[in-house]
């Protein structure tokens, strides 16, 4: 596969124009306004490791709360969206990794719990991004001090979640009981002891998703993906196959990085780095940013760009270049480099690359990267972009 290997030299004009066009009128000389810059900028680095420490307590605060009802307090990671009533005592856990919907209520009885299930599975399987995020009071709190850090926020776009798989158009009131009606019967529903809450026990609702769950939810971000694949010069399947392996197109995907959103942009390393390139400023963006799935799609494709057009330009092969580029976003071009050479040095380990074969960097990357995690990912994406292939571009 080829990929482009030329900017656009108006994308380099604008983007000058624009860096010149930041010069603080406060500042008389260019020499005085990048000192300022580069102290606002150190304010912000600073700022985000307030923010870690304030954004860990949170996290610790919330499942003290949860643990006053669940045995295992679980919240949003890379591969589920968990979503909880407002007395925390429903929850839905979206496991976009096996294709599973759970919903799990504490109530004192059937009669209760089949009402509480009701409402929980209507909800999950309706609400959009915006749903989610504006219901969660763990990410709203994380908001809050995001705010006050001055990071950058977005509103978050209204995406489906899980409705494409459930519905051919818009559910309406009657088709929603249709489907509520048809997965709530009492053989599928699990009773258990609650070893919380005395007086009651914990309902479970396990619902398999529809067959290809994951590439239907592909298609819902094909046009952003289109559109930024054009922009960047990259394949569409590319950016398809690192959106599956990062978060199994799930919209509220987090780590503990911390890493937000569809492609899991980390704001200190590879948010700073595409922020800067798309916008010529060196800002730290927040979770809502990142969240809303245009900028994420936006930022994750402007990393892939960076990793493939500047950091890796060296190597000379498209194909050995694209190997390096998938490891690289998961482990930094740096960790790329020492798989060929004693070195971080990308440039060094572009000479050694030169001299093989795409099929030789490939099994060099398998055996010499330094951990276990870039090894297997490489071959999720490479796997994947197959697939992608045939659906997309094919």
């Amino acid at each position: 596969m080829q990929i482009l290997k030329t900017l656009s030299k108006n994308k380099l004009t604008s983007s000058l124009l624009a860096s010149l066009l930041l010069v603080s009128a406060n500042a008389e000389t260019f020499e005085d306004y990048k000192a300022q810059y580069q102290q606002n900028f150190q304010k912000q680095k600073e700022a985000f490791a307030q923010y870690k420490k304030e954004q860990e307590k949170a996290f610790l605060d919330y499942k003290k709360e949860l643990q006053k009802y669940w045995e295992n307090p679980i919240i949003n990671s890379k591969k589920e969206l968990v979503s909880y009533s407002k007395d925390k005592k429903s929850r839905s856990i979206i496991d976009f990794k096996n294709n599973e919907l759970t919903i799990e209520t504490l109530a004192k009885d059937k009669k209760e719990a089949k009402q509480k299930l009701a409402l929980s599975l209507a909800k999950a399987v309706t609400y959009n991004t915006t749903d989610f995020y504006n219901k969660d009071e763990l990410v709203q709190k994380i908001s809050k001090i995001e705010t006050k850090q001055r990071m950058q926020h977005a509103k978050i776009d209204k995406k489906p979640v899980l409705a494409p798989l459930f519905f051919k158009k818009q559910p309406t009131k009657k088709s929603l009981l249709k489907l509520v009606k048809k997965e709530l019967t009492s053989e599928k529903i699990v009773v258990k002891k609650s070893k919380k809450v005395a007086d009651e026990k914990v309902y479970i609702l396990s619902i398999k998703l529809p067959k290809n769950a994951t590439v239907k939810r592909s298609r819902i971000y094909y046009k952003d993906v289109k559109l930024q694949a054009k922009k960047e010069l990259l394949p569409i399947s590319l950016i398809f196959a690192i959106m599956h392996s990062e978060s199994s197109f799930n919209p509220m995907a987090r780590s503990h990085v911390p890493a937000y959103g569809l492609m899991q942009i980390v704001p200190k390393t590879a948010g700073i780095d595409a922020y800067y390139y798309l916008y010529r400023q060196k800002r730290l963006v927040g979770s809502s940013y990142l969240y809303n799935a245009n900028n994420n799609i936006k930022m994750g494709s402007a990393y892939l760009h960076i990793l493939y057009y500047r950091y890796l330009r060296d190597i000379k092969d498209p194909q050995s270049r694209l190997y390096c580029t998938i490891a690289a976003y998961n482990t930094g071009a740096g960790n790329v480099s020492r798989a060929f050479v004693a070195s971080y040095n990308t440039h060094k380990a572009a000479k050694v690359i030169n001299k093989l074969t795409p099929d030789e960097v490939y099994a060099k990357l398998l055996q010499d990267l330094r951990y276990e995690e870039p090894k297997v990912y490489l071959k999720k994406v490479t796997k994947r972009m197959k697939m992608y292939q045939k659906i997309y571009e094919g």
